[in-house]
């Protein structure tokens, strides 16, 4: 049995004369007591001895012959302790300095950094960042090594996390705290952390250093944002770029960051940010004039990187081989012309025609005919080319690179090429493949078709072109009536016939109805059985669960919703609007009511009576026939509210009795500990108290006796809250039935 709060084990050992630190990190308690703020826990926490214990636990390794407590599970509760964020043991630990020091003396070189103490070392630090803003960066200010250190482990992904958060890549941070952390502006840590590209050959620390200069470029504060899209910066980042003793992932990475200042929404590397799906590849971004120039200094060296014809790398693939391979070099420098053209930059459009680089970009995107990725980014520079407002730029796709011409060859000969002088070739002794860009050619074509019908000057050139008009009437027309997704009869949702509207993107913004309110009739339908089928042992489990795990969220509706056709059928139409939608299945219900309700006597039930002494009659669980009674539509007429209230069996009986007149009906409300009952009461001066519903909320009816004859007088049905505002009126059914709704409990 466990024990009450004031009785737990941390209780325990604080009621201990002599206790220590280790014997309290050994009870998974600790954190909840924290979170508490058990005052004597914290009170002892506080002390100056178990602050420095604990930040020791932190950043100190293990003995080699330690036990599996002290290894893993100290340093776990010391890190957690302090991100309970106490304030009283924050403030012991940040304004000493001798524990300060001991703490960022996990970063010092000779230190051991273990990847499992960096990460609580960071989450620590953040913490302090977070809720000790200026005295942590009082003390960071006062020693302005720690920067540096920073940079040095920036191939930890814990430490460069600190090192984002503490340059200010937090826009509530900064703000809060402006003069605290201005001084940083001041500092060299953007050169700090660009030298890292060519102090080392390490793969992970090119990947961490240019995530941190990508998170400053979305996010640091206008002083670094300003120093990092300066010339001199990004000529000093293609500097390390181009070197040619340099591995790859410098190139790569630096490259990252050039797109990341061209474009700041757009993710370049790793995950640490997300990227912002509103800012959509075809956008038009702004950048600054400097920043561009700047890079066009080293353009021209960059496309250099893009000829293959030197490189004798082989890669052998499923349907041939690859000779070189295209590699993540060339990939990214095509990616970052692809940002390059959405700047709308006239300099870089004629530095870009004057170099060549769109003649050389659309033939990598014939020779690698496999390569989606290169296809995706060269496809965007086309678009950009084609939707710009230079002339000269549009003539320079289409005359001098040839591109309705390269699309017509390639459709023509849709197999792939056995020339040697190609870097992509098919395998000996098998037939050559189809290429794999047609979708892609399709799309160009497409967008040179949608493009003509604004420009006169597309619509003259593809005009001009016998053989693309042919084309077009005979392949691309065709092809586009058989790959029109929307005109599938594939039972797809009436709301997604907008062509319009990306699938991705869609977010019903049309939407004629409250998916909140939808969701919530679709939780209550399934939770109470009004799709019930007759396998009645299933539908009972389900109505055991709690309300969780029937819960529809939005996200889940909308799911629901597109599985059907809204509006298509009459019927299914008061699921999705504010009409009484308990009454489904209305054919099947009115004739069941008739052979439900009344129960026959059962050696398993006992007998039960109430104040007045009439009977109280609960039918068994298994007889989920009364619920559909319940949750159907009220009869039009006084003899089908009788058999639906008392059966075929009391036909003769309740016509009799229904012909009395009614003195009254009271709507009253029983307040009980955990549940509040509706009751309709029949009859002047007749009381009767509703029964328990049972947890599952099916009635259960049962005889008073076994030699009981009269009719029953009271039927208690257990439904949904919602239900009880839609059941507006109860006809008198038999003089003295009582028909009480009450939510589940």
């Amino acid at each position: 049995m466990s024990l009450p709060y004031y009785f737990s084990c941390v209780e325990t050992i604080l009621d201990k004369e002599n206790y220590t630190l280790e014997e309290l990190l050994d009870e998974d308690e600790i954190i909840q007591e924290c979170k508490a703020l058990n005052n004597r826990l914290i009170n002892f926490l506080r002390e100056r001895t178990q602050v420095e214990q604990l930040v020791r636990y932190i950043v100190e390794e293990p003995p080699e012959d330690a036990e599996k407590g002290r290894t893993f599970k100290f340093p776990f509760i010391a890190c957690e302790i302090f991100t309970c964020e106490v304030d009283i043991i924050l403030k012991a630990l940040v304004e000493d300095d001798e524990l300060m020091n001991l703490l960022f003396s996990f970063l010092d070189p000779e230190h051991p950094h273990s990847t499992l103490l960096a990460g609580y070392f960071s989450k620590v630090v953040v913490c302090l960042l977070v809720r000790k803003t200026v005295p942590l960066m009082n003390y960071i200010q006062a020693h302005k090594d720690i920067i540096q250190k920073l940079v040095d482990l920036i191939g930890i992904t814990s430490i460069m996390e600190v090192l984002i958060r503490l340059i200010g890549a937090d826009e509530h941070l900064y703000t809060s705290y402006l003069e605290s952390m201005q001084w940083l502006e001041d500092t060299d840590v953007l050169e700090m952390i660009v030298d890292k590209f060519s102090s080392t050959d390490c793969p992970e620390v090119h990947a961490n250093a240019a995530e941190a200069l990508c998170a400053i470029t979305r996010y640091a504060p206008p002083g670094l944002t300003a120093k990092i899209s300066s010339p001199s910066f990004i000529s000093r980042l293609f500097r390390h770029a181009l070197e040619e003793s340099r591995p790859k992932s410098v190139l790569v990475n630096s490259l990252s960051v050039c797109i990341s200042l061209l474009d700041p929404k757009r993710q370049t590397s790793g995950t640490f940010y997300i990227y912002n799906r509103q800012s959509t590849h075809g956008s038009v971004v702004t950048a600054k004039p400097e920043t561009v120039e700047g890079m066009l200094e080293s353009l021209g060296s960059l496309l250099k990187l893009l000829d293959v014809s030197a490189e004798e790398n082989v890669l052998f693939t499923t349907y041939g081989q690859l000779k070189p391979p295209l590699g993540k070099n060339r990939l990214k420098i095509i990616e970052f012309i692809s940002v390059l053209m959405t700047v709308s930059s006239e300099a870089a459009e004629k530095e870009l025609i004057r170099l060549g680089a769109l003649k050389r970009i659309l033939e990598l995107f014939f020779e690698y005919p496999y390569n989606n990725f290169v296809h995706h980014h060269i496809e965007h520079i086309i678009d950009s080319c084609l939707e710009s407002k230079n002339t000269s730029l549009i003539q320079h796709i289409l005359e001098a690179c040839h591109l309705v011409r390269k699309i017509l060859d390639a459709e023509k000969n849709c197999a792939l090429n056995s020339d040697p002088k190609n870097p992509t070739l098919p395998a000996e002794g098998r037939t050559p493949p189809r290429i794999g860009n047609i979708g892609h050619m399709t799309r160009i074509a497409n967008k040179l078709i949608e493009q003509g019908a604004n420009n006169s000057y597309i619509q003259s050139y593809l005009q001009g072109d016998s053989e693309w008009v042919e084309w077009h009437t005979d392949v691309l027309a065709k092809r586009n009536t058989l790959e029109n997704v929307y005109q599938w009869a594939c039972g797809r949702p009436t709301t997604l016939h907008d062509r319009g509207r990306d699938s991705d993107d869609d977010d019903y913004q049309d939407r004629d109805y409250d998916v909140a309110a939808l969701a919530n009739n679709l939780s209550q339908a399934f939770r109470y059985g009004i799709y019930e089928n007759d396998d009645n042992d299933e539908a009972h489990g389900s109505l055991d669960r709690d309300d969780e795990d029937v819960y529809f969220d939005d996200e889940s509706a909308e799911v629901v919703i597109s599985s059907l056709r809204l509006g298509d059928d009459q019927e299914s139409g008061s699921l999705f609007t504010n009409s009484n939608w308990f009454a489904f299945e209305e054919e099947r219900v009115i004739p069941e009511q008739s052979t439900s309700t009344v129960a026959s006597p059962s050696p398993n039930t006992d007998a039960t009576t109430d104040s007045g002494g009439d009977d109280v009659v609960m039918s068994n669980e298994n007889d989920k026939d009364l619920v559909d009674s319940a949750t159907s539509e009220v009869p039009q007429s006084k003899q089908d509210l009788d058999d639906a209230a008392i059966g075929k069996a009391t036909d003769e009986s309740t016509s009799t009795e229904s012909d009395k007149p009614t003195e009254w009906i009271e709507w009253r409300e029983a307040v009980e500990p955990e549940s509040s009952s509706v009751i309709a009461t029949e009859s002047a001066g007749t009381s009767h108290a509703a029964t328990d519903s049972l947890p599952n909320g099916v009635p259960e009816v049962s005889p008073s006796d076994d030699t009981a004859t009269d009719p029953p007088n009271k039927v208690e049905v257990c439904l949904p809250s919602s239900a009880t505002d839609k059941l507006e009126a109860v006809a008198d059914s038999g003089g003295k039935t009582d028909v009480a709704v009450s939510p589940p409990e």
